[in-house]
């Protein structure tokens, strides 16, 4: 049940306790021979959060992806205290399997301030009830997908994606590198503010660095093709709910030397920015594979 995949994701981003500083956090398989980036980072956000006192919310996290995560395994979490200021807290998360780091990443945390404000407009883009859920089009394309994953990649999801303009991963074609996709948990979600920022993380990594493989006609789906995830930064602008529909603008303004970069900004349906992605990832075609 699609209500089961939610809990089972909330699940997942409430950490284990081990001992002061250190947390543990479980896996889930969604089809790639790695554990996902967005479950990593999320992770770590939350670990951070875990040891920051009083009403202070992330406003930004940088994480490095340095070995790919083994989905057998359960990561640990280590969390170092580096400073408490007045306004600000800072913390440095590194992710552990099997003895070695596999991630690291430092998030910084602002209590509540007014200040100046202003913003870039929200696209014009079709609402998310005019489009159809990215899972009904991966189940009415189940036959393309290799018997062995089909199970994983078809299962419900506790996150409804709408894409503006879906791809055909088996057939792209040459797109630009701009990408529209509406996004939200598909049942409500408790209001702890750290929940929504974990999820809307989680969901952070979700399709980003296609975007930039768009310009060449290729997908993740092409034979031959390395596609990982390098670093992920996340800046948290204002409070929303990951519940309600958040529109994710992405675009890739370059790709060189087998790397991609990617920009990404988020907006509440009201037209919000409520916070801004950047990754870089490794985009390598194997020897003797061609587009």
């Amino acid at each position: 049940m699609a209500d089961d995949a939610l809990s089972e994701l909330v699940a997942l981003l409430d950490l284990e306790p081990l001992e002061v500083n250190i947390y543990r956090g479980r896996n889930r398989d969604l089809g790639g021979s790695r554990v996902f980036g967005g479950q990593v980072f999320a992770q770590a956000l939350v670990a951070a959060r875990r040891t920051v006192d009083g009403p202070r919310e992330a406003h930004s996290a940088h994480g490095y992806f340095i070995l790919p995560g083994d989905l057998a395994a359960p990561i640990v979490y280590f969390v170092d205290r580096l400073r408490d200021g007045k306004s600000f807290t800072t913390r440095r998360v590194t992710a552990i399997q099997h003895g070695q780091a596999i991630f690291n990443c430092s998030v910084s945390f602002h209590c509540v301030e007014d200040g100046f404000a202003h913003q870039s407009i929200m696209p014009a883009v079709p609402d998310p009830e005019s489009l159809a859920p990215e899972l009904q089009l991966v189940r009415e394309m189940a036959d393309k997908i290799p018997e062995k994953l089909r199970p994983i990649l078809t299962q419900d999801r506790p996150l409804d994606f709408r894409p503006v303009d879906p791809v055909d991963p088996f057939d792209p074609g040459k797109q630009e590198p701009v990408r529209y996709l509406w996004f939200r948990a598909i049942g409500a979600l408790p209001d702890e503010p750290l929940i929504h920022q974990a999820v809307l993380a989680y969901a952070s990594d979700y399709g980003l660095l296609p975007t930039a493989l768009r310009p060449h006609g290729i997908s993740y789906r092409t034979p031959g093709l390395m596609v990982a995830s390098l670093d992920h930064c996340l800046w948290l602008h204002r409070p929303f709910r990951a519940d309600e529909w958040l529109l994710y603008v992405m675009d890739s303004p370059l790709a060189s030397g087998a790397r991609g970069f990617v920009r990404g900004a988020i907006y509440t349906r009201a037209g919000e920015l409520v916070a801004s992605v950047a990754q870089e990832g490794l985009m390598r075609l194997r020897p003797g594979a061609t587009p």
